[in-house]
């Protein structure tokens, strides 16, 4: 089975990890995130612009109190340049990541190590909270397409990590893996992944995919190591004012 390109993988982040509200502002989309992150509140060029659509998409943002914000995907050259001139600082580049889910789901990691579960429980929010996911992102979560889960893991009879799962036509992401700092190393995050992995299949599905910044280096050697293919990339330009 061939691995899902680049195009796929943003319809799967739109699916998966949804804003509140997108709005049409010409050849853009304006995104209201709700405070959920650069994902969920940054605008995306839908075809050739001008200049004044440029101005017309930042006006909209700063409507809904957000500091104006792009995403650059592949095969949007022309509105990268535009941003630089206007200014614009690259931040946050991310790598896509997946690998069919059958591949990863040799093993069944130890019960205890990923729990499904329906919601997020408190213990799970406190985890991501401490991790820098707060309440914003979890609503995030909340209005996300179906099916989706959440893991939480415990390991040495102490609370270990928690992580967020939606699928989107037959392909599975991986959201706001966090793992307790002293349980780091243990291969919490291996078993989240292989979890994952399973319940793609037990739902239907037939690849897992995962996107991080490229800055992270423990979660990149991660997912590398885990055997995942590196199928796309996207940044975001954003305007200090």
């Amino acid at each position: 089975m061939s691995l899902p390109d680049a195009q796929m993988m943003y319809d799967v982040v739109e699916a998966t990890w949804p804003a509140a509200a997108v709005a049409e502002c010409g050849p853009f989309l304006v995104r209201d995130g709700q405070g959920g992150g650069k994902r969920v509140s940054a605008a995306t060029a839908r075809g050739a612009f001008e200049e004044a659509d440029i101005a017309k998409a930042e006006e909209a943002m700063r409507g809904l109190g957000q500091t104006p914000l792009f995403m650059i995907r592949e095969g949007d050259d022309a509105l990268d340049a535009a941003l630089a001139a206007r200014g614009y600082e690259v931040i946050d580049p991310v790598t896509m990541y997946a690998i069919p889910a059958q591949e990863l789901a040799q093993e069944r990691p130890p019960r205890t190590a990923a729990i499904e579960t329906t919601g997020p429980m408190q213990i799970m929010r406190e985890i991501w909270a401490a991790g820098g996911i707060g309440p914003a992102r979890v609503e995030v979560m909340q209005r996300a397409c179906k099916p989706k889960a959440g893991f939480v893991s415990r390991w040495q009879d102490k609370p270990a990590g928690a992580s967020f799962i939606g699928m989107h036509e037959g392909i599975a992401m991986v959201h706001a893996l966090e793992i307790i700092p002293f349980q780091r190393r243990m291969g919490v995050g291996r078993w989240l992944m292989q979890r994952a992995a399973f319940w793609t299949l037990d739902n239907g599905g037939h690849t897992l995919a995962v996107i991080c910044t490229t800055a992270n280096e423990a979660a990149n050697g991660l997912y590398s190591s885990l055997g995942m293919t590196v199928v796309g990339q996207y940044h975001y330009r954003i305007l200090s004012d």
